[in-house]
């Protein structure tokens, strides 16, 4: 988890950039398999980023289950929720973490989408990965 104080740049928030810089994304957080904020970008706020963290956590588990459920497994590749005035993407970034972006409705999905993988992929999954304790 990062810690910042309020109002604080995240010094690990450059590696959101790709994503953060497409028209219509609002908040950008990478989130830890427990629901916690890992990085932030530097337009979103503690306290927003916590609680997009909460209910992506949330999203995930149900996503999960749902896969266990009716699908081939508990495999969650991308959860999307489009609501009035935007929408919330939610993709893995890694071993148990998870990168969330939220959008305004002018945003083209496609292109989040796409420029979400390609974040991922650019600074590669171990850079956002959960760290675990063996």
């Amino acid at each position: 988890m990062t810690s910042t104080s309020p109002g604080a740049d995240d010094p690990d928030s450059w590696m959101l950039d790709l994503v953060a810089e497409v028209r219509g994304v609002q908040h950008a957080v990478v989130l830890s398999s427990d629901g916690l904020v890992k990085v932030r970008t530097d337009d979103t706020d503690p306290d927003t980023a916590d609680k997009v963290a909460a209910a992506c956590a949330g999203l995930v588990a149900l996503g999960m289950s749902m896969g266990r459920e009716f699908g081939a497994g508990d495999r969650l590749r991308q959860v999307v929720v489009e609501f009035d005035g935007g929408f919330l993407f939610v993709r893995g970034a890694g071993d148990g973490s998870r990168l969330a972006v939220v959008t305004d409705a002018s945003v083209d999905p496609g292109l989040v989408a796409q420029q979400m993988q390609a974040q991922v992929l650019m600074i590669g999954e171990h850079a956002l990965r959960t760290d675990t304790v063996s």
